[in-house]
C-alpha cells in the first residue's frame, strides 16, 4: 500500500447512456487540495469533488497521506459516488490530501490518464514522492515529453499532467516550492495545479490565470487549534464542506498549505491576464464566485442585456435547462414577459450505463429533455441557452418545440458565436464542425429551423461579468489567442499520436 495507486477491476465509463452524446463544449477538470490535521481530509475531499462534479465526469481520484508518510492514491473511471466507498475513505486517512475530477482535454479517457498522478524520484533521504492534479492544457506537451523521454524518463499515460509531475518530481531542489518555481516557466498553456508532497500541499496557477483556482479556510475542529486551508477550482467546493472563501490564487502565484498555515510566493507574471470568459457563461456552477462575481447574478444580467440588445414580440420565456436558467429569468424580468418551464429534464440520464439501443435512439434528446405541450402550445417562445457549438442539440430542441405546438421559436444565446477551438483546457469541436464557422447568423437560424436567432455580443458579455478583453481570454469567439504558439498545440490526442498508451 506504500504509494501505489489503488485500482480495482471493472472500470466503467460515465458517458454511456447520455452524457457522451452531448454536443456542447466539454467540461474541463476540477482540482481540490487541503492540509488539515484534525479534519477528515479524505471525506472533505470526497464532498468537495461532489461539488466540482460538473467540471469532469470521466474519472475521479483522491490522494492522501499523513505528515511524513507515504502517499496513497485511489483513482478510477466513473463519477465520484461510483469511485469511492466508505472503505476507500478509511484507507485514504491522513492529514493532507488532493483530489481531482477529470474530463480529458489531453489524452483519452483511460484509467492510466486518470488523476491524481503519482510519481516518485530518487532513493532514501533524497526520495521525492508527489501526487498531482491538473486543470488545463499544456500547449507544449509534445515538446516537453520528447525532452524527458530523451533523458530516460518513462511514462505510463498520455496525459500532459504526468509531464508536469515528472518535471517536478525529478527536480533536484530540496524544497517542493523551489522545484515548482523552477518548473513553472517551462510549462506553456493553461494550468491550475495542486501538488502534494509528504508534508504539504502546494498549488499554483499559470502566469496568465487562464483557469480558475481559489483559496478557502476551514474553521478549527476544537477551540485553540489553528485555521487550516484548502484550494479548489471553484468556491462552491468550500461551501459544501463549511470552508470560507478567502480569495483567488493570483496568476503565477505559488501557495503552500502546511503546518505554518498559508504561505505564498510569486513568479514573474505575464504581460496580460487572460482568464477564460467562458467560465462565467457556462462552466462554473452558478453559486460559485469568480473575480468578485457571483455567477448566478452575472448570468441573469446576460439575459437582461440580451433583451436590451434584441427584443422580440413573444408570449413566454423558457430556458434550456439547466444552462439557460439564470439568463432566462433575467431576460423575462427585463422584458416583462412570463417565464415558465418548457422542458422537464431527466437529471439521471447520465448515470445509466445501458445504451438506449436503436429503437430509442430515434427519440434522441427526449432521453434528456421532455417538452411540455400544455405550457408551450400556441405560444411565441423566447428560448434561452448558453451556447451553440455544432448545432445538433439545438436543432433537436427547436424540432421538439415545434412538434409540441410552439407558434414561434426565437433563440437567444448568452455566448457569442463560437468559431474557434480552445487549446487551454476546454474540449470543443474542430473549427469546421462549428455551425457558426463561415456562416452568418441568418444562415445558422435557417439551419436550426428557428424564427430568429440572436447571440449576446462580446461587449454585452463583458458588461455582465465586469472587466474587459485586456484581462480575459475570448479566443473561442474572437480567434485572438493570448499565448504564442497556440495554433500548433497539436490537439487532444497529440501525445497519443506520438506514442501508444502504455497500459499497466
Amino acid at each position: 500500500m506504500d504509494g501505489a495507486p489503488i485500482r480495482p477491476g471493472g472500470a466503467v465509463c460515465p458517458d454511456a447512456g447520455g452524457a457522451g452524446d452531448r454536443e456542447g463544449p466539454r467540461d474541463e477538470c476540477g482540482v481540490f487540495g487541503l492540509y488539515a490535521p484534525g479534519h477528515e481530509v479524505s471525506r472533505l475531499s470526497y464532498f468537495a469533488l461532489y461539488a466540482l462534479q460538473h467540471r469532469g465526469q470521466e474519472s475521479a481520484g483522491i490522494a492522501a497521506a499523513d505528515r511524513g508518510g507515504h502517499i496513497i492514491t485511489r483513482r478510477e473511471l466513473g463519477l465520484v459516488n461510483q469511485v469511492f466507498s466508505e472503505n476507500d475513505l478509511r484507507t485514504l486517512a491522513g492529514e493532507l490530501a488532493i483530489a481531482h475530477v477529470r474530463y480529458s482535454t489531453t489524452g483519452s479517457n483511460a484509467w492510466e490518464n486518470s488523476q491524481p498522478v503519482q510519481r516518485s524520484q530518487g532513493t532514501g533521504g533524497s526520495l521525492r514522492e508527489i501526487a498531482l492534479g491538473h486543470n488545463g492544457n499544456l500547449i507544449n506537451a509534445v515538446e516537453l515529453h520528447a525532452e524527458l523521454v530523451e533523458q530516460g524518463v518513462t511514462f505510463s499515460s498520455t496525459s500532459d499532467s504526468e509531464i508536469a509531475a515528472a518535471l517536478i518530481a525529478a527536480h533536484p531542489a530540496d524544497q517542493l516550492e523551489d522545484a515548482i518555481a523552477e518548473v513553472l516557466p517551462k510549462l506553456k498553456g493553461a494550468f491550475s495545479i495542486v501538488v502534494m508532497g509528504r508534508d504539504r500541499v502546494v498549488a499554483f496557477r499559470d502566469p496568465q490565470g487562464l483557469r480558475p483556482l481559489s483559496i478557502g479556510a476551514l474553521d478549527p475542529v476544537r477551540p485553540g487549534e489553528p485555521v487550516r486551508y484548502c484550494v479548489a477550482s471553484e468556491s462552491c467546493a468550500f461551501d459544501i464542506i463549511g470552508a470560507h472563501h478567502l480569495r483567488e490564487v493570483e496568476p503565477g502565484e505559488i501557495v503552500t498549505l502546511d503546518e505554518r498555515g498559508l504561505t505564498s510566493r510569486q513568479v514573474p507574471t505575464a504581460a496580460r491576464r487572460a482568464f477564460c470568459v467562458f467560465e462565467y457563461i457556462y462552466f462554473a456552477r452558478p453559486d460559485s464566485r469568480m473575480n468578485g462575481q457571483v455567477l448566478q447574478v452575472a448570468r441573469a444580467k446576460m439575459g437582461e442585456i440580451l433583451w436590451r440588445e434584441k427584443p422580440v414580440d413573444a408570449d413566454l420565456v423558457i430556458a434550456v435547462p439547466d444552462s439557460g436558467n439564470a439568463a432566462a429569468r433575467g431576460l423575462a424580468r427585463a422584458a416583462g414577459i412570463p417565464q415558465d418551464d418548457g422542458f422537464v429534464k431527466n437529471r439521471y440520464v447520465a448515470r445509466t450505463f445501458i445504451q438506449p439501443g436503436q429503437e430509442l435512439r430515434k427519440h434522441g434528446l427526449r432521453l434528456k429533455f421532455n417538452p411540455l405541450p400544455e405550457v408551450i402550445a400556441g405560444k411565441r417562445l423566447i428560448v434561452v441557452d448558453d451556447s451553440i457549438v455544432r448545432g445538433n442539440t439545438t436543432r433537436q430542441i427547436v424540432t421538439m418545440l415545434r412538434e409540441a405546438g410552439a407558434a414561434e421559436v426565437h433563440l437567444r444565446i448568452t455566448a457569442p458565436p463560437i468559431k474557434h477551438p480552445c487549446h487551454y483546457g476546454i474540449d470543443m469541436s474542430t473549427r469546421e464542425e462549428m455551425i457558426a464557422h463561415g456562416r452568418e447568423v441568418e444562415q445558422i437560424a435557417a439551419e436550426l429551423g428557428c424564427d430568429s436567432l440572436y447571440y449576446l455580443s462580446l461587449e454585452g458579455v463583458y458588461e455582465a461579468v465586469g472587466g474587459g478583453r485586456e484581462t480575459h481570454c475570448d479566443a473561442c469567439f474572437s480567434g485572438d489567442y493570448p499565448l504564442i504558439g497556440t495554433q500548433d498545440a497539436g490537439g487532444k490526442f497529440a501525445l497519443e499520436q506520438t506514442l501508444p498508451l502504455v497500459r499497466a
